[in-house]
């Protein structure tokens, strides 16, 4: 099942190997991923949620061939949300009935490029979609099967960039405004499109059962009224992303077979309530499933000590090769690497934990307790890096990303390797 230590315990060693031998042997900034921990939570997915329902991994949280492939072996099914994730699940080899096709602005070479390949959902996202898909339907002779994303009117309690399910999201169509009931009747009369059901997702990093309740009461009512309006009993119903991860030992995580429990209390509640048979079900896990799995290393640069004021440490790398704390104020839990945390030396001290690039916000940390002889050439750890963090990495000040290894077993595995300068240079082309 799920991994029950708290994040600061997953950084002495992963799949039987230090990290420091991984940091040696792979350098820093390095992005490491516990084999045990991230296929331990696809199955703990499968075995909550049983076979009646689908578990589709949100790609967008870490989209690597590798990663596809163990989900897929694993027997999960695949979101993208771009030609790129798209192209690194046929490159995974994901069987194309597997793949959901998501995002609010598809273009037409994304959805001509997905239907080609034979993806098994699209989840249309506008009524310019729905258009197209149509089109592209009737051109392939073949109806493209589809969700409509609804937008509940949700506000999860969670940051403003990641919540998805308010009435002013720029995803989906509106349930209070009447734009949810108009592109389930467009969907149901448009030629080359075959309506499959419904889709919602109220945001990432949610906490609240009572929310992914009250979603799942909506959109299982809103089954309820297309049948009533329109005689049609649509079989599925995708339920997003899954519950929030804890970053840092202040933080639990809901208990999965609770999450499971309220979601499959709800719709069957609401199905019951309108005398509908129960929808095949999906959910879209992302972060709760490669989040907890990921560690980042890094080497500890210049020590600078501003007297009355604070003690920045710097480190290799920063918002490159993970943007959160600046976008979201994302708090992680850190540890001298090698050191058990709570015991790592006679003395400790608060320190920032600063990026080397060349912006002010470029922290990872603004108040953080470590070793106070943590010096030049020490390793940092830090932990709960999975998601979010090589999937928004940049090239800012030209900085190469760093790698993605594999660890379990005693081996590790390289599954993206490091990006030289000359692979970032090799795209500039010099005034002649």
């Amino acid at each position: 099942m799920l991994h029950a230590e708290p994040p600061s315990q997953r950084l002495l060693a992963l799949g039987g190997l230090g990290v420091e031998d991984l940091a040696e042997r792979f350098g820093t900034p390095l992005y490491l991923l516990d084999r045990a921990e991230l296929v331990g939570r696809m199955r703990a997915y499968r075995q909550v949620f049983g076979p009646q329902v689908d578990v589709v991994y949100a790609a967008k949280a870490l989209c690597v061939a590798g990663v596809l492939q163990l989900a897929t072996a694993e027997g999960l099914a695949i979101d993208v949300a771009s030609a790129g994730e798209l192209a690194t699940a046929i490159r995974a080899e994901v069987p194309p009935e597997r793949i959901v096709f998501h995002g609010n602005n598809k273009s037409v070479e994304e959805l001509v490029a997905a239907a080609e390949y034979g993806v098994g959902r699209f989840v249309a996202d506008s009524f310019v979609e729905l258009e197209r898909l149509s089109e592209l339907g009737t051109v392939l002779d073949r109806d493209l099967t589809v969700l409509v994303r609804i937008t509940p009117g949700i506000q999860a309690d969670t940051h403003r960039s990641i919540s998805t399910g308010q009435d002013d999201s720029k995803f989906g169509f509106s349930l209070s405004a009447g734009l949810a009931h108009e592109a389930v009747a467009r969907a149901l009369k448009l030629p080359g499109v075959e309506l499959l059901g419904v889709h919602c997702h109220i945001g990432s990093q949610v906490f609240a059962l009572e929310a992914f309740e009250r979603a799942a009461s909506l959109l299982a009512g809103l089954l309820g009224d297309v049948r009533d309006r329109h005689g049609v009993v649509l079989a599925e119903l995708n339920l997003g992303g899954g519950p929030g991860i804890a970053y840092t030992d202040r933080e639990r995580e809901l208990p999965l077979e609770r999450y499971a429990e309220t979601l499959g209390a709800a719709v069957q509640a609401a199905c019951d309530a309108r005398g509908l048979p129960l929808p095949r079900l999906a959910v879209e896990p992302g972060r709760s499933i490669v989040g907890p799995a990921g560690v980042t290393l890094y080497t500890v640069g210049t020590v600078k000590k501003i007297p009355g004021v604070r003690t920045y440490l710097s480190v290799d790398g920063g918002m490159s090769d993970n943007p959160r704390p600046a976008l979201y104020d994302a708090r992680y839990t850190f540890a001298a690497a090698g050191r058990p945390p709570g015991d790592p030396s006679p003395e400790t001290r608060t320190v920032a934990v600063a990026g080397k690039h060349c912006e002010s916000g470029d922290l990872l940390a603004r108040d953080v307790t470590l070793p106070a002889d943590l010096a030049e050439g020490d390793l940092l750890a830090v932990a709960a890096t999975g998601a979010y963090t090589f999937a928004l990495a940049s090239n800012y000040n030209r900085l190469p990303r760093p790698p993605v290894v594999l660890v379990g077993d005693g081996q590790a595995q390289v599954l993206v390797r490091r990006e030289t300068l000359d692979e970032i240079l090799a795209r500039d082309v010099p005034l002649s």
